[in-house]
């Protein structure tokens, strides 16, 4: 006879608090927290002061690290950005992506997600993995909206090898104002998907490459959340709205 008894139910409840802001951006906080009491000690009131605690505030939530629930499960490429998807579509391999080192010869399906200075700018890994490479290449600062920023820009290459040996790219690229790409990791780190890999200071896009196999599972205006929205799946159609 089956059991009557009601599931436990959980009691605990779950608060919502500020995201913590990243290490790397705490110099910027205190430097415009300094910057700030400076002018009201100068201007002796507060008149001038709220301006700069804004910026302040914007700096501190630019650099904010939310805490990020990652789907489980075979097959799945999880977004690395936050932003808004702005491009899908095939295109040839970037020469430091090619090759057998990299993914191969392509072309690929390319999905591209911009980051606004109001968006999270902690990069995630799509996947677990390792990492095989992490290629620098200094460039212009041209708007990351458009298409030429991925052969032009100042930008980021890596490239993760699944437990299956399938091969992973994405690449951080710089935006109008961006000045700096930050690398959390290096080759042969073992990684897992959604963990950390890195930032790129004040505006910017990630590109992902998606291997043969693999359908986007997003459409072009839609926002990703890093390390939480499905990018990417194998054996699955791509939904309405993606341009091939």
């Amino acid at each position: 006879m089956p059991s009557l008894e009601k599931p436990p139910i959980a009691t605990s409840t779950v608060k919502w608090r500020f995201p913590a802001v990243h290490p790397e951006g705490r110099k910027y906080v205190l430097i415009a927290l300094a910057i700030s009491a400076l002018v009201y000690f100068i201007s002796g009131g507060w008149f001038w002061t709220w301006p700069f605690l804004g910026v302040t505030l914007w700096v501190a939530a630019f650099f904010r690290d939310p805490v990020r629930v990652t789907p489980q499960g075979p097959g799945l490429i999880v977004a690395p950005a936050d932003g808004l998807v702005t491009m899908i579509q095939q295109v040839a391999l970037p020469p430091e992506l090619a090759g057998p080192q990299g993914l191969g010869e392509g072309p690929l399906t390319r999905v591209s997600i911009f980051m606004s200075v109001f968006d999270v700018h902690i990069n995630r890994t799509p996947i677990t993995g390792t990492i095989r490479q992490v290629v620098y290449i200094s460039g212009k600062f041209v708007n990351a909206d458009l298409d030429k920023a991925s052969d032009e820009n100042e930008r980021q290459h890596i490239v993760v090898e699944a437990p299956d040996g399938t091969r992973f790219g994405f690449t951080q690229i710089a935006g109008l104002v961006a000045r700096r790409i930050l690398a959390f990791v290096k080759p042969g780190d073992m990684v897992v998907a959604g963990q950390r890999i890195g930032l790129i200071r004040f505006g910017s896009r990630v590109d992902v490459f998606l291997p043969a196999g693999y359908q986007p599972q997003v459409i072009l205006g839609q926002r990703s959340v890093a390390g939480e929205t499905i990018i990417g799946r194998i054996g699955v159609e791509a939904p309405t709205g993606v341009a091939q």
